[in-house]
């Protein structure tokens, strides 16, 4: 397999910060670390934007998928709300996560913390056609449900 290069660049030069890493031999996403100033306490049902000092420059045709870390989402109820986000490849600026606490209990953000998952994927660019009817298939608009419990 490949490699491909994921250029990162510290935002905020002041201050030390973590590099996005994967934590396996098998990971599939980047972990990625908060980079806040003093502890952020989220009660129940509160939401943050919180930054982690970087941006990335993605190679054209892949675009990064930015995903909750399981362990805090069952340990704690903490997840990521536009779940999974999308970084464009032209998109320059810092990653922030949109931090939510579905738990019952506050939860302490800490500087350097594991807060998410960011997975590169490679993609394609599909051109759009309007037409008056498209191709029927055995499920045809058997939708949310359609096919039992």
């Amino acid at each position: 397999m490949k490699n491909i290069e994921l250029k990162v660049k510290k935002v905020r030069q002041d201050t030390n910060i973590e590099m996005p890493r994967y934590m396996s031999e098998g990971a599939s996403g980047l972990d990625l670390f908060i980079t806040i100033d003093k502890d952020i306490i989220l009660k129940p049902l509160e939401r943050a934007l919180v930054p982690t000092g970087i941006s990335v420059s993605i190679p054209p045709g892949f675009e990064a998928q930015i995903r909750p870390r399981s362990g805090l989402a069952i340990k704690h109820g903490i997840t990521l709300l536009n779940s999974p986000g999308t970084i464009d490849s032209d998109y320059r600026g810092e990653i922030n996560l949109v931090v939510i606490n579905l738990g019952n209990e506050s939860f302490t953000l800490k500087n350097g913390m594991r807060l998410a998952q960011m997975v590169i994927s490679k993609y394609v660019k599909i051109k759009t056609t309007l037409v008056e009817d498209i191709d029927n298939t055995k499920r045809g608009i058997g939708g949310f449900g359609h096919t039992g419990i």
